[in-house]
């Protein structure tokens, strides 16, 4: 089990807070609040572990560089860590099951403040779509439009 230093918290923290797919500089913007000497070469180690412990997953997006948010399986939340006398985490990331996101879903990109947000419904099977003879595995959809934020004028 790899350690939870402050730095992973607050990355782990920021995206669980989120509730959405955040770029690296979104992620460190956010993070920041919690450890303010943190940089993005920082940010970007520690979503590799994370990646890497199954923790977060990529989210790409056609002509978009990746974002990242929680995993299906992945046991986070925000406020999980417990520190030692050396102030830096060794349990696991704890989660419940309510805040995990649907291993299967689909996004919505909004077009005007550029966030990107989980979709909790699909629209089922997609073999009626694809040419005779082909076999649909998995799909990918994201809407696009604008947010409930920018529909109602508010700043992102």
């Amino acid at each position: 089990m790899e350690r939870l230093t402050r730095q992973r918290q607050a990355v782990v923290d920021a995206l669980a807070r989120s509730g959405q797919a955040l770029s690296p500089q979104e992620l460190l913007e956010r993070a920041k609040t919690a450890v303010p000497s943190l940089n993005l070469s920082t940010v970007y180690r520690q979503i590799k572990g994370l990646q890497d412990a199954g923790d977060i997953v990529r989210v790409e997006l056609p002509g978009q560089p990746p974002r990242f948010e929680v995993a299906a399986s992945a046991n986070v939340r925000a406020d999980a860590v417990h520190h030692d006398d050396s102030h830096a985490a060794r349990h696991h990331l704890h989660a419940s099951p309510a805040d995990a996101i649907p291993e299967h879903h689909h996004h919505f990109h909004c077009t005007a403040c550029d966030r990107v947000f989980p979709i909790h419904a699909c629209p089922g099977p997609m073999n009626d779509l694809a040419p005779p003879g082909f076999e649909v595995q998995r799909h990918d959809l994201t809407l696009r439009g604008r947010c409930a934020s920018c529909v109602n004028g508010a700043s992102a």
